[in-house]
């Protein structure tokens, strides 16, 4: 029979005993509760001693428990698959960083995350902006057909250049708008080359209809340009991911 330990979800400013349902990972209808420790608590459930596969179904499960807290906490969320032997360990783990929990939860008091996403809707008007604005690659596109690999190669780099420079010309355009309503903007990973954007806002909640209407306004203003894609709010992930040594 395999040990029974304790999943960690996040930290919470709480000094009374709490539950939140029967929504543990691992689909096995565990009771997510908390473990208090003067005024700040762990958000745990029993779990097996064994690491879970990182998959889409075990980090919907591990952030729908922390969005659900989010409701009526500020959340710092503690990294996918923190699992703990027992209640002692995690005692000890609150005794220890306590002073630096208690940091951050001043640091996110009332903070939320926002999630945008910004792409062209139109790649070919972008590629033909930039044959337009750059001589070389509109003399050697326009001999394409005679050109050698050597050359055509040649071709792909000074578009994907010029492509990468537009991104960051745009994207800080866009980006400009949003660094006035949020406390810190972190930009990640961008898929394609249509992509130019994808931010994590830490925002206030007091400016979430404000995000809101940034991003509305924007669509309206760059229909034919961009497209514009966001979640939240969602638990400030990009902003707080506690590891547990």
């Amino acid at each position: 029979m395999s040990q029974t330990g304790k999943y960690i979800y996040c930290i919470i400013e709480e000094k009374y005993d709490r539950n939140f349902g029967t929504n543990g990972i691992g689909n096995r209808k565990d009771l997510v509760s908390t473990l208090n420790y003067n005024g700040i608590s762990a958000v745990i459930s029993d779990t097996p001693m064994s690491k879970y596969v990182i998959n889409r179904e075990n980090l919907t499960a591990h952030e729908m428990v922390i969005e659900q807290v989010m409701k009526d906490y500020t959340v710092l969320p503690v990294r996918f698959c923190t699992i703990a032997s027992n209640l002692e360990e995690i005692r000890s783990l609150l005794r220890r960083r306590y002073h630096e929990f208690k940091r951050l939860f001043r640091e996110m008091d009332n903070k939320i995350e926002m999630g945008l996403k910004v792409s062209w809707k139109q790649m070919e008007a972008i590629y033909g902006e930039i044959s337009s604005v750059s001589p070389l690659i509109k003399k050697l596109k326009s001999n394409i057909a005679g050109l050698d690999a050597k050359n055509k190669i040649e071709v792909g780099k000074q578009v994907q250049k010029a492509l990468a420079e537009k991104k960051e010309d745009d994207g800080q355009m866009i980006t400009r708008r949003f660094k006035c309503i949020s406390v810190d903007i972190k930009q990640n990973k961008i898929i394609g080359d249509a992509m130019l954007l994808n931010l994590a806002c830490l925002i206030d909640r007091t400016h979430e209809k404000e995000f809101d209407n940034t991003v509305n306004d924007l669509a309206a203003k760059y229909e034919n340009r961009f497209l514009f894609k966001y979640v939240g709010p969602i638990p400030p992930f990009n902003f707080v991911n506690i590891v547990v040594t």
